[in-house]
């Protein structure tokens, strides 16, 4: 028998709130932003990320313009607390950031945040314990006084603390875990006894975070607690409100902009949506949706393929093709009337008109991707047939983007030779086009290594001679890509990565397939070999390799 049975569930009571105000505002300015990713959404991935991919996760993060930062949990954690005393020993925290870590209300925990944070400059001490009524009564069985006592108590922990340093610029953030799950009024009750403990003023305020812990309404009722507690909380002019949701019900971003048009003043979220469950708000959704409304997000997403690289690299977790923004899909139309229209839209689209392009609410090339992406495909014809007629003859499962780059150049070559191919005809027109490891340079021996980080030293033929480069990275990938970058003076940042075993006859060899930015375009490469660590460099030197040729053809003509 089936227990899909919607009558054990009850409606969320929503909070009375009489003449709401929040549905008549706008946003018309950003918010206070704050990145989670380096602990909300570490603490949700299979294999957290290690010292290394923090290190290049907090340097993007700053490139992108965050002035808030929350690098760990460092009470609970070496690695975070080992962290967070690497970027204050080395110095790698700009004057003008506020690095941020997260302490239950617990006086043990307390100090050992203290410890992980001496000698920083500027600080946000966020400490929390849950509210929610399921919480009191199942989890802590204790009543409201009780949990309010645990508010009150961190707090003043977190205060006595603090006075014991001050060369650094403390401010202090409180969060009742599970607002949503909360009565409202005991939020606001519990809120209020440790804003009486910090006794914060307009100069000096403290930030009081409303978490959608886990996501319970729709996002006008969040709003509709968002006012309710702006209307009723204690020196409102005194604390900064933040939210920070989730995406329990699909509308983290919704429930946060909701949640500003009700008096919020800053965000909390990560790039691209990582967290536990189904994740946090998206920063780059709730940024990008502000600038397409012509509004000045703070953020800088115009090299949106390395916010790509990075995520993906540090979090080991794909990016949708249909996410907003930054999907790889999301600026192509296989639709012939959608492409038509497109066409048609930028024709008569200039820099001195407003963008009004049917089908792209912002220009693709503001966040560096172009037309190409745009008019790449004129109809969903072949594309399937073509990824399957190459994985039943041999064995080639090519991922979805390099399906979409490779089917236009067999449309192409169909459609000039009668409008019947062979697979063999699409294998080699594949081959021509993607595997392009060994010309113009072909890759000699190489050498891996790792210290502190993995290091490549690779012999390249030439034409002209044997050349040898050098670089480091994390992981052999990385080591090589940057050695490729130093020698040819471009930028390589890898978008898209996939592999697969390959059976060619009796032997087995693997196949490795990148699509790689180099200095703002785009490049597919393929290499096989009998592993993947040199399926997967060869793979890389196809993309610069077809970099190469560009750039010579340009020169000539």
């Amino acid at each position: 028998m089936s227990s899909f049975d919607h009558t054990k569930y009850r409606p969320f009571e929503p909070v009375a709130i009489a003449n709401r105000t929040w549905p008549d505002q706008e946003i018309t300015k950003a918010p206070i932003w704050a990145s989670v990713d380096l602990r909300d959404g570490n603490q949700a991935l299979v294999e957290p990320m290690t010292v290394e991919q923090k290190k290049e996760f907090f340097k993007l993060l700053v490139d992108v313009g965050f002035k808030e930062i929350e690098v760990g949990f460092p009470a609970a954690s070496q690695l975070d607390f080992d962290f967070v005393r690497w970027l204050i020993e080395e110095d790698q925290v700009p004057d003008d950031v506020y690095i941020q870590v997260l302490t239950q209300a617990r006086p043990e925990l307390i100090e050992r945040t203290y410890e992980s944070l001496k000698g920083a400059k500027k600080a946000v001490v966020h400490v929390y314990n849950s509210t929610s009524k399921t919480q009191r009564e199942q989890v802590f069985r204790l009543g409201k006084d009780g949990i309010k006592d645990i508010a009150v108590r961190g707090a003043q922990c977190v205060k006595d603390h603090a006075a014991k340093h001050p060369e650094t610029e403390w401010v202090f953030q409180y969060s009742p875990e599970s607002f949503t799950g909360t009565e409202t009024d005991f939020a606001v009750e519990v809120c209020d006894a440790v804003i009486d403990v910090w006794q914060p003023t307009p100069e000096k305020k403290c930030i009081i975070n409303l978490p959608a812990t886990v996501e319970v309404a729709t996002p006008n009722r969040f709003a509709d607690q968002i006012e309710y507690f702006c209307r009723k909380v204690k020196n409102r002019d005194s604390i900064i409100i933040s939210l920070h949701t989730h995406n329990d019900r699909g509308c983290g971003v919704a429930a946060a902009e909701l949640g500003m048009m009700a008096g919020a003043d800053r965000i909390e979220g990560t790039l691209l949506g990582n967290g536990e469950r189904t994740g946090n708000m998206c920063v780059v959704t709730m940024a990008m949706n502000m600038y397409s409304q012509g509004i000045d997000p703070e953020l800088n997403f115009a090299d949106m393929d390395r916010v790509i690289s990075v995520v993906q690299s540090c979090t080991q977790l794909p990016v949708h093709p249909r996410h907003a923004y930054a999907g790889e899909l999301v600026f192509t139309a296989f639709s012939g009337s959608h492409q038509d229209a497109i066409k048609k839209c930028l024709a008569n689209q200039t820099d001195e008109k407003p963008w009004d392009v049917a089908y792209l609410p912002i220009d693709p090339r503001d966040i560096g991707r172009s037309y190409q992406e745009v008019i790449r495909v004129n109809s969903q014809s072949g594309k399937g047939g073509v990824a399957f007629a190459l994985e039943q003859e041999y064995g080639l499962a090519l991922p979805r983007w390099l399906q979409v780059e490779l089917s236009p150049i067999v449309q192409k070559f169909s459609e000039e030779d009668g409008g019947v191919i062979e697979a063999a005809d699409m294998k080699r027109l594949f081959e021509e086009n993607f595997m392009t490891s060994s010309a113009p340079y072909a890759l000699g021996n190489y050498e891996l290594s790792k210290k502190d980080r993995d290091t490549v030293t690779a012999e390249l033929s030439h034409k002209d001679g044997v050349i040898s480069v050098h670089g480091e990275g994390n992981g052999a990938l990385s080591a090589f890509t940057s050695a490729l970058s130093a020698h040819f003076n471009v930028r390589v940042d890898i978008v898209q990565y996939q592999e697969h075993a390959l059976t060619v006859g009796s032997d087995s060899q693997a196949i490795a397939y990148i699509q790689a930015n180099i200095d703002g375009e785009r490049y597919n490469g393929v290499a096989i070999d009998n592993d993947i660590v040199s399926a997967s460099i060869q793979a890389v030197l196809a993309t610069v390799n077809q970099k190469v040729i560009a750039s010579e053809q340009a020169n000539v003509a």
